[in-house]
């Protein structure tokens, strides 16, 4: 038999990462992981009381070390943080122990997404859509530098892009 991929999901916030992820997971009859969420298990605290607390370098901290524990399981879709590809421990991480693919998506999708969610730090502010742009900047070449594959999630269901991946993978 086959020994069990990886895959693990990277792209900014609102591509669907974790939407897509219990798709494809589900499709293949691997263990899905959201790394936001397995950080809320561990801390017992959302997100948002994360950064409050202990600033987002804190939050960074917690999300490398969860990365790395999960990414040593076999068998498993992993959505990422937007953020985490900051980090290139976190890089080195995905890009040694699975498949790799980056969900890209407009910086206009990404507002409509993620505009009434009240869950994600960075965006409490008056204007989340230049937030978007500056973070597009700074990780969009962190997520082409670590993806094996690159899939656009703009105008796809879910479950169409989940496809598309087990496609380009040849799974």
């Amino acid at each position: 038999m086959a020994e069990k991929r990886n895959i693990f999901l990277v792209g900014p916030m609102g591509a669907g990462k974790s939407t897509i992820g219990k798709h494809l997971a589900d499709e293949l009859h691997l263990e899905f992981f959201d790394s936001d969420q397995e950080i809320e298990r561990r801390t017992g605290a959302d997100i948002a009381w994360v950064f409050d607390i202990e600033g987002e370098e804190g939050f960074r901290q917690r999300e490398e070390d969860v990365i790395n524990d999960l990414t040593e399981k076999q068998g498993i879709v992993l959505a990422t943080g937007g953020g985490s590809v900051i980090s290139k421990n976190v890089r080195n991480r995905l890009a040694a122990r699975g498949i790799v693919v980056y969900l890209q998506t407009t910086i206009d999708k990404q507002v409509a997404r993620t505009q009434r969610d009240k869950r994600r730090p960075l965006l409490q502010n008056n204007d989340p859509e230049l937030v978007l742009r500056s973070l597009a900047e700074q990780r969009n070449p962190l997520y082409e530098e670590v993806a094996d594959y690159v899939v656009q999630t703009d105008d796809q269901s879910a479950r169409s892009v989940a496809t598309q991946i087990i496609e380009k993978i040849g799974l």
